[in-house]
């Protein structure tokens, strides 16, 4: 088959194509009608950052079964006209983990013991040997914020450098944090605690400016480094806090605008280390992430699963119009769960009761997984969130029964950890109409979609009027609402379908009412 290279890749990703069988054509100035022309007989695309994989080029490319993206980022990629069109989009997320870790380590050291400005002044003739009295790794400690596939990896060399690690991740399990050598804390502890931070966090709408002024206050004398994702640390805020010497110093490679515009505050003060963006540049990263992403190429052109596939289901053709419906329903109940469970997550098991247990249900249950997880991986889907579950120390279990109390088919996903757990039942309703119907147990008929709102409380005259005319006064309008209780003036769990965000201000006034247990604020379909 015909695979086109429009980006440069390693020669090792192209050799992997062509033992293949396959041939190879690289086309690295198409732009317009010439790509357009070039992608027509092509079974196969490569790209990088810049090649634009537009509607246009899908719709002109009638045989291309697979976009295979050399890297993480597939911003240039239309991944929902490729779906559209049935073409598989796969990217590389594995290839610059060990270059990742290992340029943030540079990095610590490199700002602990201020090398390129030493470097610098050399060059220029000073011998300052005096102006830089340096801080030794070995018996700090290194707060690690993210302890993902990345942050783990910095972890255990720190560790093994001598140094001490505490770590924030809500999603990952005590006991995997503990087998690479951290200590799992709270987030303000871990930057109280630390001398040393690094950050390993996806940009998402929950961790966007996530360390500001009152976190690096935190730090305090202390260094901060980051090589994952800009806007994650506020760069206004991070110059601010060593110019004033709050801070010790600060090591940079990403930030929230690339290139690094001339004016940035982080490039006026000599404290704070900055390299563009080198975190996965070098051969052996680029090697990686070329053969991994031919790889994958090579298994969708024979009809095999796609490792890193972000838009195509692993499951059998003949199954999937079964299957399919519950793939979504399996995700938003994972997506509610999680975000119902107070702390982090250590266990997920998902049930399968009724007509559904007859079926092959792995992709289905890698969507509940999917769901789980999605608020903190880069490029999590169904296919690589079993191998997310397994690197967090998430135990994960799946059941079936054809048994099915009240509804024909029925899934459950409960998240848990040694001191809660909750379990959101889903079900279809006529083929394809996805509803939740238990929540902890409680029956209820909610909607899953937009934003929703699940309010626990004492089963009194009153409660569900005080919580709706808090809503209004916070202007946030109630599109649908589900009740239930255990027992008459026992404990009322209600869901509300609203059409914004409630106000972290108005859950307060809420939860100051005695009658009110709690209220969770949910998101869902992609809202902010």
């Amino acid at each position: 088959m015909k695979v086109l290279v429009t980006d440069p890749i390693a020669d090792a990703g192209l050799d992997v194509l062509r033992e293949a069988g396959h041939e190879v054509e690289t086309g690295y100035e198409l732009e317009g009608d010439d790509l357009l022309e070039a992608v027509a007989d092509a079974n196969g695309l490569i790209v990088r950052s810049g090649t634009e994989v537009t509607a246009a080029v899908l719709e002109a490319a009638e045989d291309l079964v697979i976009v295979g993206r050399a890297g993480i980022g597939v911003d240039n990629i239309d991944i929902d006209a490729a779906k559209d069109h049935g073409v598989i989009v796969a990217n590389a997320p594995e290839g610059n983990v060990r270059a990742a870790a290992e340029h943030t380590v540079a990095m610590t050291f490199a700002t602990a013991r201020s090398i390129p400005q030493a470097h610098i002044r050399l060059k220029n003739g000073e011998w300052a040997k005096s102006d830089y009295l340096g801080t030794e790794l070995n018996g700090k400690t290194l707060g690690v914020v993210g302890l993902g596939r990345v942050g783990q990896e910095v972890a255990k060399k720190l560790d093994s450098l001598g140094m001490d690690v505490v770590a924030y991740d809500p999603y990952i399990s005590e006991e995997r944090a503990e087998r690479i050598g951290a200590e799992l804390v709270e987030f303000e502890p871990c930057l109280e605690a630390a001398d040393f931070v690094t950050v390993h966090t996806p940009l998402t709408p929950e961790t966007e400016g996530l360390i500001g002024e009152d976190e690096l206050d935190l730090l305090g004398d202390g260094y901060l480094v980051n090589c994952a994702r800009g806007g994650v640390v506020d760069e206004d805020a991070l110059a601010a806090k060593v110019e004033d010497g709050t801070l010790a110093g600060a090591a940079i490679d990403v930030f929230a605008e690339e290139p690094l515009a001339a004016e940035s505050p982080l490039l006026e003060h000599d404290g704070i280390i900055v390299t563009p963006h080198l975190g996965a540049s070098t051969e052996a990263a680029q090697e990686n992430v070329a053969t991994s992403t031919a790889a994958q190429v090579n298994a969708a052109l024979v009809g095999e699963p796609v490792a890193n596939a972000l838009n195509a289901p692993s499951i059998d053709e003949s199954a999937f119009p079964r299957v399919e419906p519950y793939i979504d329903l399996a995700e938003t109940a994972g997506k509610v769960a999680a975000q119902l469970l107070e702390g982090r997550i250590e266990d997920i098991e998902v049930v399968y009761e009724g007509d559904i247990a007859d079926e092959d249900v792995e992709f289905v249950t890698a969507s509940a997984l999917k769901g789980v997880f999605q608020p903190l991986e880069w490029q999590v889907n169904a296919v690589n969130a079993p191998q997310i579950a397994e690197d967090r120390g998430v135990d994960v279990t799946e059941s079936k029964t054809r048994q099915a109390e009240d509804f024909q088919s029925l899934v459950s996903v409960t998240v848990s950890n040694d001191d809660s757990e909750v379990s959101v039942d889903g079900t279809l309703f006529a083929g394809d109409d996805p509803r939740i119907v238990r929540i902890d147990g409680y029956r209820v008929d909610a909607i899953p979609h937009g934003r929703m709102v699940v309010a626990r409380n004492t089963d009194e005259p009153g409660v569900i009027g005080l919580i709706g005319s808090v809503m209004g006064d916070y202007d946030v309008n109630i599109a649908g609402m589900f009740n239930a209780r255990e027992t008459i003036g026992g404990e009322a769990l209600t869901v509300y379908n609203v059409d914004s965000e409630v106000p972290d201000a108005a859950k307060a006034e809420l939860e100051e009412d005695d009658r009110v247990i709690g209220v969770s604020d949910i998101t869902l379909n992609g809202q902010s």
